[in-house]
């Protein structure tokens, strides 16, 4: 009987599982990546210690929209329009699908750089990557386009078999993560900001809601729903761990300079060997592509909710020409800028830092609002005790989207 509970219990977590781990792992994308590389290669393991507090900050800000769009059943853009004045709602929705156009151009970026490591060009790499995530999302059904991103999160695998074929020192990487340092120098603030700022992306709270709410994920799976999100969280950090000792462990200790993922992949070559270089390129390209469809797709959902369009996976392109619209839109209109030649890629990136360090304390301060609403959730408020940390995290977040915002400008006007 104990038996058959448990496996009744791992069957329905199953049954729930996705949108969490889905939006955690995206937010590893190619430009996540590349800042995890640049702290490993710049600072080996000093920075570790900063992934503890991303967990945290994560795992309370995804719990938070999770129990939202299980218990309302409307996602976060349908609850701000609802709550929130009509041009309040335009502006918002406007800076996000900037930013996330600016952030899946860094992603097709990736695409190239990851395959032109193996000689084949982006011409060929980039328009393919995108028909293909284009047909999965458009000509597939939810459950089917769950299915294949839960496969993604698996190749990221290999950063974890890169940094063990590194073979780093792991009682000093141990230290490292649990020993707070600190430096006063700006570059070492800059990456701090980096790695715990850009954690949490505005776009991740729309995208996983909207997920809850398209799965049917209501009540009684929130339990479920809560685990999968601390699980996608977790292994979101995880991850990110990984290519810092990689880095660190090769890298740093030999000087190596570099600027992106790509330099990183390279990079490790006549350090790591080969294999773990293809295995860290193969996960730059398992990212960018994962990034790709995932942000497109949470902008159209974002945007259709916001404005009372119809939206969803399982809708065909005569049911929600706009949600299909906004996707392929998207999609192509970030593909075409890596595909033009001399294209300042480095000012499109810092663009999108600046608009999600602009729209970030909008977001998080509408959560705390809709969350703690006794019309909207009830008896699934917040305590008072989440509220406090929460209140605290969220401070932290602002100061460093801030940071990032100011840092994000001075570079993009220096550019």
């Amino acid at each position: 009987m104990w038996v058959r509970e448990r496996w009744r219990r791992l069957l329905l977590f199953l049954a729930v599982m996705g949108p969490g781990v889905i939006t955690g792992n995206v937010d590893n994308d190619a430009n996540g990546i590349a800042t995890y590389s640049v702290a490993g290669a710049e600072y080996g393991y000093g920075l570790l210690w900063t992934l503890f507090f991303s967990t945290v900050t994560l795992a309370l800000v995804q719990e938070m929209v999770a129990r939202m769009g299980a218990v309302t059943g409307k996602g976060l853009a349908d609850l701000i329009r609802e709550r929130f004045r009509v041009r309040l709602t335009v502006l918002i929705m406007s800076i996000l699908v900037l930013a996330n156009w600016a952030n899946t151009v860094g992603d097709f970026a990736g695409v190239a750089g990851s395959m032109e490591i193996f000689g084949v060009s982006r011409y060929l790499t980039v328009p393919l990557a995108a028909l293909l995530v284009g047909v999965l999302v458009v000509r597939g059904s939810y459950r089917l386009v769950e299915r294949v991103f839960l496969g993604a999160t698996v190749i990221y695998v290999t950063y974890i078999l890169s940094a063990v074929l590194a073979d780093p020192p792991w009682g000093q990487v141990l230290r490292a993560t649990v020993t707070p340092t600190f430096k006063f120098e700006a570059p070492y603030l800059a990456l701090v900001v980096g790695l715990v700022g850009t954690t949490v992306a505005p776009w991740m709270q729309f995208y996983q809601q909207a997920a809850v709410v398209d799965k049917g994920i209501g009540e009684k799976d929130y339990a479920y729903a809560r685990l999968d999100t601390y699980l996608g969280v977790i292994s979101l950090n995880a991850i990110a761990f990984f290519i810092v000792v990689a880095c660190g462990a090769t890298l740093f200790i030999h000087g190596v300079r570099i600027t992106d993922a790509k330099d990183a992949a390279l990079a490790l070559v006549p350090l790591a060997g080969r294999y773990a270089a293809t295995l860290f390129a193969i996960g730059l390209l398992n990212a960018a592509v994962f990034s790709v469809a995932i942000i497109p797709l949470s902008t159209a959902y974002t945007v259709c909710e916001a404005f009372g369009w119809e939206a969803g996976l399982d809708r065909t392109v005569r049911e929600a020409p706009i949600f299909v619209g906004l996707y392929m839109g998207m999609i192509a209109l970030s593909a075409l800028v890596i595909l033009v030649p001399g294209v300042p890629l480095i000012p499109v990136m810092l663009l999108s830092q600046v608009l999600n360090g602009m729209l970030l304390p909008f977001v998080l301060i509408f959560i705390i609002v809709l969350i703690n609403d006794r019309q909207i959730m009830g008896e699934y408020r917040n305590s008072r005790f989440i509220n406090i940390a929460s209140a605290i995290t969220i401070l932290v977040i602002i100061l460093l989207a801030v940071l990032l915002l100011g840092t994000s400008v001075r570079a993009l006007l220096g550019s």
